[in-house]
């Protein structure tokens, strides 16, 4: 595989879902293997340096639901995501509460602290999280899936680090997935099938430390399948792994529930894991970006989604948001010695690199994120996206004939930039303030504009109102159109909401900062949260259009952006670090950095819009040749797919070169900081 290619993206032709509907409330049937073995998400478990006991956290919970906020401590520092309780940071954060724990009782010792955090539906994510107990003294605990060994062990496997030790799953059968690994990967198995009072627990490890089942065990990350062995525990109990018993919760009126969408891996070998997956469960890939890599200046990845094959294709958005029984498990490599992945491997080794829930409102749930930050000095921050990705204003915009234009002259155009700036309403990128009014923004270039350019802007006044109102977000408009409303719009600006359409479908994802970080320069897990929407139009009945698992794919044009943005992220911490310390060589440095990734990320953007409708086209195509009634219908359909093939070449062509250019631009910025370091030592 070339090494300085660029996305090259393909639809996996065994992404397509059936379009059998699910019957109303009916539980998904998911079948994954010849064995009929059945899947789903159930948990995550967290390791973490110290939990605290329960009346902490349910005293912070009462403070919170009670309005009481004197009883939170506050500072007017800049908020510091290093060093959290990530309990905590979830409680405040985003709403979610402690329902269950891990009890000591005179029958039943434990040497670690546990909790069971999930937010307003507790059947929907669930983040179980343990520590060692540093007051027991109990040597081992009678759960081996509790036990301090597995920190310990978690610990020295990824650098003394916290982090996500277990991906826990629900299962019809432990006893299959047992006689597969055993059949495949027998040195994959943990221990065998542990059988308590409500449940069989099997866990395996997930990760090879080379391509193959030749080479060593990776033991730092263990996948667990639970099968509840009482069909009433499935409906009356929230997490089914044996040992957390549920708690009162009360969750507020502005909460949002959250359901697990996917869970990504970085690793050494990628086609190593895949295989292992298949073997044993049944998976396979449904998206791929590893006919290419994904590349940020000099970083690159490849990337490939496997999963479970769900047949639940539901019409009723709460039933979709609901629903998981469809398993989507991304794995990253890297290709270079440069960027996230790479250093994530390198100081951590192989993981769980982020966790990522559904939500029914983003905009809401993240909005709430922020004023709780702010509000309460808890919670978590979130990747830096540049404005430039929803829309900046330019002169060609105040001066251009299209329809989002204004139509002034050079001069106007000019003078109107100029005021714009001067005033503090719009940077020096172009980014416009997301909080002016209209009358504000009429007042200020009333009296400012010399007398020569106010007459004209008088008279194209409207239209000169609309081009800056609307560059704030005009890129996401060319990609949505009439899909949303300006408060929409303005609610993904101002919260740094990542947007992609793939069809009708749309797909919000936001990042959080990493989390379970001691040290800022440490790289660490993040947590991703995304809505997934067919549209906000309806069909002709005014009924929402039916869903598929996974609308809105998983983010072609975020994915690249995710990348690049983890970099510019980096890079914009490096410029403030170098500006707090009044080195102006090495923020110029990191400027260039920032400067090279924005760039990037701009030039790509209408290539991967070209890229998507090419693949969402190609896909109709084949949907519409494969359901033709006669012979002729078929080539016709036949033709238009591979005429929308090409395009999607002809821009993986272009992404390519994009690609090509800013890698070498990236190296030209490296070599240069390393010659002016050299000539200093």
């Amino acid at each position: 595989m070339a090494p300085n290619t660029a996305v090259l993206i393909e639809q996996s032709a065994r992404n397509d879902a059936s379009d059998t509907v699910a019957n109303e409330g009916a539980p998904a049937d998911v079948t994954n293997h010849d064995d009929g073995i059945q899947v789903s998400f159930s948990h995550v478990h967290f390791y973490v340096d110290h939990v605290e006991d329960l009346n902490v956290y349910k005293q912070l919970e009462y403070t919170l639901h009670s309005g009481k906020n004197d009883g939170i401590p506050h500072t007017e520092t800049e908020f510091c995501p290093q060093n959290r309780d990530i309990i905590k940071q979830l409680v405040c954060g985003f709403g979610f509460r402690v329902t269950g724990v891990r009890k000591s009782t005179p029958t039943t010792d434990t040497n670690t602290r546990s909790v069971l955090v999930t937010s307003k539906d507790p059947k929907g994510v669930q983040f179980i999280i343990t520590s060692i107990d540093s007051a027991s003294h109990v040597p081992q605990d009678e759960m081996s899936h509790f036990d301090k060994k597995n920190i310990t062990h978690f610990y020295k496997a990824h650098n003394g680090r916290q982090g996500i030790g277990v991906l826990g799953f629900q299962t019809n059968s432990v006893d299959a997935i047992e006689s597969q690994y055993r059949k495949h990967h027998s040195k994959l198995i943990k221990e065998s099938v542990q059988i308590f009072e409500s449940a069989k627990v099997l866990e395996v490890y997930a990760y090879y430390t080379g391509d193959s089942s030749d080479s060593d065990v990776d033991t730092g990350t263990v996948l667990r399948f639970v099968q509840p062995l009482d069909g009433n525990l499935v409906n009356s109990r929230s997490c089914l792994l044996p040992g957390i018993e549920p708690v009162a919760a009360d969750f507020d009126e502005t909460s949002q529930a959250a359901y697990c969408d996917h869970w990504v891996s970085n690793v050494h070998s990628r086609t190593g894991f895949l295989k292992t997956l298949e073997e044993t469960l049944g998976f396979n890939p449904k998206v791929d970006f590893n006919a290419g890599v994904v590349a940020a200046g000099e970083a690159q990845i490849e990337s490939t989604v496997t999963g479970n094959t769900s047949t639940v294709v539901v019409s009723d958005t709460t039933a979709a948001l609901k629903d998981q029984s469809q398993v989507y498990l991304p794995i990253n490599n890297a290709l270079s010695q440069v960027g996230h992945v790479h250093g994530f491997l390198k100081e951590l080794g192989q993981g769980i690199q982020h966790i990522a829930s559904r939500v029914e409102n983003l905009i809401d749930f993240v909005q709430r994120g922020n004023d709780n930050r702010k509000r309460l000095a808890e919670g978590f921050t979130f990747l830096n996206i540049p404005r430039s990705y929803y829309g900046t204003l330019t002169v060609k915009q105040l001066t251009g004939a299209e329809a989002d234009c204004a139509g002034v002259s050079q001069g106007c155009a000019d003078a109107i930039m100029k005021v714009c700036e001067t005033s503090g309403i719009m940077s020096v990128d172009g980014a416009v303030d997301l909080n002016i009014t209209r009358e504000e923004m009429d007042e200020i270039l009333c009296s400012k504009l010399e007398k020569q350019h106010l007459k004209e802007y008088v008279s194209h006044e409207a239209a000169v109102l609309h081009t800056i109102f609307h560059s704030r977000y005009i890129n996401l408009y060319k990609l949505l159109r009439h899909h949303l409303s300006e408060e929409s719009y303005l609610g993904l600006v101002r919260n740094q909401i990542l947007v992609d359409v793939q069809g009708d479908d749309l797909l919000y994802q936001i990042f959080t900062a990493n989390i379970l970080q001691r040290n800022a320069v440490e790289e660490s897990p993040f947590l991703e949260f995304i809505q997934r929407v067919c549209s906000e139009c309806k069909d002709e009945d005014g009924c929402p259009v039916k869903m598929k698992p996974g609308c809105g794919g998983f983010g072609i044009r975020n994915f690249l952006t995710l990348f690049l943005s983890i970099e510019v992220s980096k890079a914009m911490m490096n410029v403030a670090k170098a500006k707090a310390e009044g080195d102006e060589a090495r923020c110029a440095h990191a400027q260039a950095m920032v400067d090279c990734f924005t760039d990037q990320l701009n030039e790509s953007n209408p290539i991967l819009t070209e890229i998507s409708d090419a693949m969402t086209e190609e896909g109709h195509c084949r949907d519409r040749m494969e359901s033709a009634l006669t012979v002729e219908e078929a080539k016709v359909w036949e033709e238009k797919m591979e005429t929308a093939a090409a395009a999607k070449q002809a821009g993986n062509e272009k992404l390519m070169a994009c690609s090509s250019k800013y890698k070498n631009r990236m190296k030209k910025i490296r070599e240069s900081e390393s010659r002016r370091v050299a000539s200093h030592n």
